[in-house]
Parts: structure tokens; C-alpha cells; sequence
């Protein structure tokens, strides 16, 4: 299992931290600051699934107007994610 850490950009978490296994799946998906209810659920949600169907999902997502939010910031983390291990 590799791990991963990514400082997200025009969002109010910092950083975002998460696992990756050997079979693409994700673990541990953390982020430091911003809304905590959300962002643990995002967490929840997404523990044990399929990376790349994680940033399909995500990708795109906008908080506010800001063209970005915590999620679409995760799916962009684990994109650059995949690109290092592959």
C-alpha cells in the first residue's frame, strides 16, 4: 500500500491524505481542515473503493463558484496519484 499527500488548491482543507493498495482501491482517505462532517463522510464513502472510479465520480464537483471543491481536489490527488505508481 502506497501512501499519499496532496495540499489542495482554492479549497478550505490543506491537505488530503490517503492509501492506495495494489488492487487500485483506496484506504485512510483524510483531509486537514475545511467542513468536518463532510469531509469525513467523504472519507466513509469512499474507503475500499475502485481509485479511479472514485475520480469519475468526484471530478468536476464545484463548492461555491470556486470551479473546484474537496472532492473534486481528491479526485484530482488521486489522478496525479495513479500517475506516480503506474
Amino acid at each position: 500500500m502506497k501512501n499519499f499527500s496532496y495540499v489542495p488548491q482554492r479549497v478550505c482543507s490543506k491537505q488530503i491524505i490517503f492509501d492506495i493498495d495494489d488492487d487500485n482501491k483506496l484506504h485512510n482517505v483524510k483531509f486537514m481542515g475545511g467542513c468536518p462532517g463532510n469531509l469525513l463522510a467523504i472519507g466513509k464513502l469512499v474507503e475500499g473503493q475502485d481509485a479511479q472510479k472514485i475520480v469519475d465520480i468526484l471530478k468536476g464537483n464545484d463548492c461555491g463558484g470556486r470551479g473546484t471543491s474537496c472532492g473534486d481536489q481528491l479526485a484530482i490527488a488521486i489522478e496525479s496519484a495513479i500517475k506516480k505508481s503506474a
